[in-house]
């Protein structure tokens, strides 16, 4: 789980000359983000790559003999036949540990604020390759209480606590495939990012650890046309602490390169899979995914690929599921035992407040909860402005248990408000024809109570109600 993109000039003296020379190629065309390399035998799907002078980075999705289709993160001008291009022998990762919280990255897990103080520029220079982590900060460290020289660990086994801030403390995990006997682990104390804090040993072989490498479980799409309020249904109820203490942003806008806007929501899932294995419950939130699916788009012409439905790919359905089913309540790896979950909450915008966009279309075949924003509701300043006539969720059976268990007229009123609300939709059409007055008083009354629902609780707890 450990790694993040490692500058591959400082491994080079390490290697030999003959060794160094086989991990070079030579660029051979460039399309844009879409970079052809030849002489790359040996390259393996997926290798993490340094592209020309200024060492892009890279990495590598088709290969057609010696010859590599290598995905770079950044902007590619300036990049010429024949430039080198380096191979590292490792993938594409992000970096986990204290320091996650409170950060913005783009979209392959670089620290924007830091690049920021060190260019002294709001724009990302070309090659540069800054630590997704904080070296020098100190953070506490505290064992485990039942973790002592001797003791026998495997992979998911929490060794470790650190405390990130008072509202998020890091669980520290022996990496999934690792196992063995204890002969060392760090008093408590403040330790930084790479210092050992603990050594085991397997059949004679020695792993020193540096510090720190290693329905909830839902989905839910949100579309709606710009100006719907999708950001604005994402708020979330603050303590008295900020919300930043626990919360960790991705964030890349229209004038970042393309791949690195596809990457984008890869990085921000791996973060919240890591805080779900130490059995937190995480809600990730991706706004929005339609600028994702551009981006797939764009890098789907610059490869040939045949286009489908509105120049999409044809595989945009198989890319959106494999995003959406890494979400889930599972049970952790290793010692204590603990469950985690990660919801996913994505919003999609479809141009024209369409629904039958091919992004929204695959998207709510995927996803159990529907909240459809309606253009006509933000006009009138309803927020958060969610139709409830088309909005659904398909966990409302399994949950129906626990409603009679806790909350016995839930169920029945749930059902008698959606009753009110499609039948005011009903005498709606009605009072624009022959206006209010000439309802019977029983109407009139559902027309009064269908307001206080939509404007008295709608506003404030409408999430208890689809």
């Amino acid at each position: 789980m450990a790694g993040g993109l490692d500058r591959a000039k400082s491994s080079l003296p390490k290697i030999k000359d003959e060794e160094r020379e086989s991990m070079f190629g030579n660029v051979f065309a460039v399309s844009g983000p879409v970079v052809v390399a030849q002489n790359m035998a040996g390259a393996a799907m997926y290798e993490l790559v340094r592209v020309g002078h200024s060492e892009l980075v890279g990495e590598i999705i088709r290969l057609e003999g010696d010859m590599a289709t290598i995905q770079v993160y950044e902007d590619t001008s300036g990049v010429t036949v024949g430039d080198p291009v380096l191979r590292t022998g490792k993938p594409l990762s992000v970096e986990l540990g204290p320091g996650i919280m409170g950060s913005i990255f783009d979209g392959i897990q670089r620290p924007l604020a830091d690049i920021c103080d060190i260019t002294q520029s709001i724009y990302i220079p070309k090659g540069i390759n800054t630590p997704a982590l904080d070296r020098s900060k100190k953070w506490e460290f505290e064992p485990q209480g039942n973790i002592r020289i001797g003791s026998h660990i495997t992979g998911g086994d929490i060794y470790g606590v650190v405390y990130e801030n008072i509202l998020v403390k890091h669980k520290i995990m022996l990496p999934p495939r690792a196992k063995g006997k204890v002969t060392w682990i760090a008093e408590p104390g403040c330790y930084d990012v790479n210092d050992v804090i603990l050594e085991t040993e397997f059949d004679g072989e020695n792993l020193n650890l540096p510090c720190y490498k290693c329905v909830q479980g839902g989905t839910t799409a949100i579309p709606g046309a710009f100006g719907c309020g999708k950001t604005l249904t994402m708020e979330v109820d603050g303590k008295p602490e900020s919300i930043m203490k626990r919360t960790a942003l991705v964030a890349n806008t229209s004038n970042m390169p393309v791949a690195a806007r596809e990457a984008s929501i890869y990085t921000g899932i791996t973060l919240s899979e890591y805080f779900r294995d130490m059995g937190y419950n995480v809600s990730m939130m991706a706004d929005s995914t339609s600028r994702w699916a551009e981006a797939l788009r764009e890098i789907s012409g610059r490869l040939a690929e045949m286009p489908a439905d509105s120049g999409y790919p044809a595989y945009l359905a198989a890319r959106l599921a494999s995003f959406y089913e890494r979400a889930g309540r599972v049970k952790c790896l290793g010692n204590p035992s603990r469950e985690g979950s990660v919801s996913i909450v994505g919003a999609v915008s479809p141009p024209g407040g369409d629904f039958s966009d091919p992004v929204t279309s695959a998207t709510l075949s995927i996803v159990q909860v529907f909240w459809g924003l309606d253009k006509k509701l933000a006009q009138r300043k309803h927020f958060p402005s969610i139709n409830w006539l088309i909005s659904h969720s398909k966990y409302t059976r399994a949950l129906d248990e626990f409603y009679d268990k806790n909350f016995n007229d839930f169920v029945p009123l749930r059902k008698k408000c959606k009753e009110i609300l499609q039948e005011e939709e009903e005498l709606s059409e009605i009072v624009q024809l022959v206006g209010k007055a000439s309802l019977a008083e029983a109407d009139k009354i559902t027309l009064e109570v269908a307001k206080l629902i939509k404007d008295d609780f709608f506003t404030t707890k409408w999430l208890y109600t689809l």
